[in-house]
């Protein structure tokens, strides 16, 4: 029935919720910058005349360097969510805006992979601009990703099973992933495309199993 004159809100009133609409819609979003980045790098525009379709399609290489990296890092976004989030048994209204803002980050990748590949044989300041752009949107996820570990370990959101040890490793490994986009960028001004590279090698460190990830085979 209604309350009456005498009720006073209070927080522990809320009722709180498990992570798994969070999983889901983080899925979602992740599926959908996937398709988009598809759609917008691995183009073809009409082949000029006097120019065959494998020089045509050697022209693009920028684009499908662009792509093959930034999937990559997408892949590696997606991985690192959903180990993370499967210690998550439960979310608070902060942690659903800091997956958003992760999120927000993660679906601009597409944008700076495209000007990115667009500018690779641009100027100096063309090449560096948009790797700058780029990088934004890949620290941006990383950052993110610290705060919602961060945030969870702090507010008990995660498993009451999970090891502090683990968490702890868990957090360090999530730092080090700045600090490695940064130095990719730093590379960029010696060559965008190696800087390009570096970013790939990275998320081959990230695919070395470590501790977060889930294990080789389920445990007897």
């Amino acid at each position: 029935g209604r309350e009456g004159p005498g009720y006073r809100y209070g927080r522990d009133r809320e009722m709180a919720r498990d992570a798994s609409r969070v999983e889901a819609f983080s899925d979602a979003v992740i599926a959908i910058v996937l398709t988009l980045m598809a759609v917008e790098l691995l183009q073809l525009g009409e082949v000029p005349s006097g120019r065959g379709l494998a020089e045509a399609l050697g022209h693009e290489w920028p684009a499908y360097l662009a792509y093959v990296i930034t999937f990559a890092i997408v892949g590696q976004v997606w991985l690192t969510h959903h180990n993370m989030w499967r210690y998550v048994v439960r979310v608070d209204q902060m942690l659903l805006v800091l997956n958003l803002l992760l999120l927000l980050f993660v679906a601009a990748i597409p944008f700076t992979a495209d000007l990115l590949a667009d500018n690779l044989r641009g100027s100096v300041a063309d090449q560096r601009l948009t790797a700058a752009l780029y990088v934004g949107a890949v620290l941006g996820e990383a950052l993110f990703f610290n705060l919602s570990w961060w945030w969870a370990r702090r507010r008990r959101l995660l498993h009451p099973d999970l090891d502090p040890r683990l968490a702890r490793a868990v957090a360090l490994r999530f730092l080090l992933g700045p600090v490695l986009y940064l130095v990719a960028f730093a590379f960029v001004f010696v060559d965008p495309v190696l800087s390009l590279c570096l970013y790939l090698l990275l998320v081959g460190v990230y695919l070395v199993r470590g501790p977060g990830d889930l294990p080789s085979s389920a445990p007897t």
